[in-house]
């Protein structure tokens, strides 16, 4: 094939054309096919999916950033009172109270250490209640309920597990609101 003292040396490539080796820099006027590269991406696809991508990003954002939503907004929030629970004596005592939950569903502390206050926002419309439970030591312990810092009721429990509630009434939510 060539190659020996100056000889030309000629290879195939892609095509059957022949390329002179030689000498790089002379022309031989023949066209030389490089080996075909990865086919490039479509860069309209690659916009696309860019923009896809940034509207999801933004969407998650804005969805975590403004997440509190009906919290921030008080026309959408139910109104309330505020109630204070109080607990004297000493021990130890279970300690069911309402507070503001959209279930109603009484707060408990178990083994709460006396003396014990608490002040929470009750839905209006809903009775605030507080019951103690003394524990197997018994003793003595009051419960005091104020609502708005106005004191409505108290009563005391007494003995081996003994019991006592304080509960007040709160007026219903103004209907013209909201």
């Amino acid at each position: 094939m060539g190659g020996e003292f100056g000889e030309p040396v000629v290879s195939q490539r892609d095509s059957e054309e022949k390329v002179d080796r030689t000498d790089p820099e002379k022309p031989t006027g023949l066209t030389v096919r490089r080996p075909s590269r990865l086919p490039r991406p479509d860069r309209a696809g690659l916009i696309a999916c860019g923009v896809v991508l940034a509207a999801c990003t933004g969407f998650v954002l804005y969805g975590v950033l403004t997440g509190g939503e009906d919290d921030a907004n008080p026309d959408r929030r139910t109104p309330t009172a505020s109630v204070t629970y109080e607990i004297t004596g000493t021990g130890t005592a279970d300690i069911s109270y309402q507070a503001r939950s959209d279930s109603g569903s009484a707060t408990v502390v178990k083994r709460a250490t006396l003396p014990w206050r608490k002040t929470v926002d009750v839905p209006l419309g809903r009775e605030p209640i507080v019951d103690i439970v003394l524990d197997d030591q018994g003793g003595e312990a009051r419960c005091t309920l104020a609502i708005d810092g106005r004191h409505v009721q108290s009563a005391t429990a007494s003995g081996e597990f003994g019991r006592a509630a304080c509960s007040g009434t709160l007026p219903p939510p103004d209907v013209t609101e909201g």
